[in-house]
């Protein structure tokens, strides 16, 4: 077995930390190794212009380390949605002495490489929010995608029932990333509840979750369709929203047209409260974080994680853990992410909103 350190590869920065380490399986179970009293701990992420990663994945899971491994060191990648950067930041991990690699991959269908880089050293790998295919690995924690998209579809649906306008008029869908399986996932979901009960007049598929592709792709469809016709929009996530009401608005839209999100980011939740977003996905980043510190200690160790099911990925049964979503519309908000301490309420309202904050109950 080599000499190893518990490494969790998440930034760039590398802190030394002494101590003995532990080699872990490279397959999709924890190899035994000695109890890690220090460690190396490698977390990689794969984009900034969502803010969730910096705002939250990143710092939650660095403090839940620090709280069950103390002296273990921690590096921190983020990719900027550059999968050769990837490359380079894991292979820099690796070289380094890494035994656990906490991957959320740029193209989940193209690390197997990587993985496999990994499992010849005997490092343990734990994907991150995207299910990594073509090859076997230790542990996946996410949320249930699927129903992400059946969620936000349902919303969808039922505001456009309520406005009287799921007959009338055509739904435009922004998918995510096609180099994200979960987007893939969002999408199944999505489709699942809205087949056959509204009409989709146009449906994109978004290169790296852009908001200005998303805005390209709004106004493409406000060309094609007509104004008038386009009674609400599928967007997977609220960076997307964001590009889709820059070209309603643009487009002179009085009322905008009903609109999903996900992630709960603070323009979204504002938009919620000014009615310009029907809703958003709200996933619980500090559980998610916290589960793969966890599952990277324990793998550091020699443990196997603690799960709750397992998913195949082409390739083999992957132990997992997924969590669920959690749809936000504007009478939520105080009972979800307000009580959970995502935001408070002084980051929400701000001057502009104070109204609208105040009829939602949030002053």
């Amino acid at each position: 077995m080599r000499r190893g350190r518990l490494i969790i590869a998440a930034g760039a920065a590398v802190l030394l930390a002494a101590g003995c380490g532990s080699g872990g399986g490279g397959g999709t179970a924890a190899s035994s190794a000695p109890a890690a009293e220090s460690a190396t701990v490698a977390l990689f992420l794969p984009e900034s212009k969502t803010t969730r990663y910096e705002q939250f994945d990143k710092p939650v899971f660095e403090a839940k380390l620090r709280q069950l491994c103390p002296d273990c060191a921690f590096l921190y990648f983020n990719a900027d949605q550059d999968a050769a950067k990837q490359q380079s930041q894991v292979e820099s991990a690796l070289t380094q002495g890494a035994d656990v690699l906490v991957l959320d991959a740029v193209d989940a269908d193209a690390v197997a490489p990587l993985v496999n880089q990994a499992k010849q050293k005997k490092t343990p790998v734990v994907a991150y929010d995207r299910r990594i295919s073509g090859i076997g690995y230790d542990y996946f924690v996410s949320f249930d995608n699927v129903k992400v998209g059946e969620v936000q579809g349902q919303a969808l649906l039922d505001e456009l029932t309520a406005r009287g306008t799921a007959a009338t008029g055509q739904i435009v869908m922004i998918n995510g990333s096609p180099t994200d399986p979960s987007s893939a996932d969002y999408k199944k979901g999505a489709h699942n509840a809205l087949d056959g009960k509204v009409t989709i007049g146009r449906e994109f598929d978004t290169p790296d979750w852009s908001p200005d592709k998303a805005q390209e792709q709004m106004e493409q469809a406000i060309t094609s369709l007509g104004r008038d016709s386009i009674v609400g929009v599928y967007s997977a996530n609220d960076g997307m929203a964001t590009g889709a009401v820059a070209a309603l608005k643009r487009a002179g839209y009085a009322t905008l047209p009903a609109l999903t999100g996900q992630d709960a980011e603070l323009a979204a939740v504002q938009r919620i409260l000014t009615g310009e977003q029907t809703m958003t996905i709200y996933l619980n980043i500090k559980e998610q974080a916290e589960n793969a510190a966890e599952a990277a200690v324990a793998l550091a160790r020699g443990e196997k994680p603690k799960t709750t099911t397992t998913v195949n990925n082409g390739t083999a049964d992957i132990p997992t853990t997924l969590l669920d979503p959690i749809a936000v519309t504007k009478d939520k908000i105080k009972d979800t992410i307000v009580a959970d301490g995502f935001y408070a309420v002084s980051d929400i309202c701000t001057p502009d909103i104070a109204a609208a904050c105040t009829a939602a109950g949030l002053s």
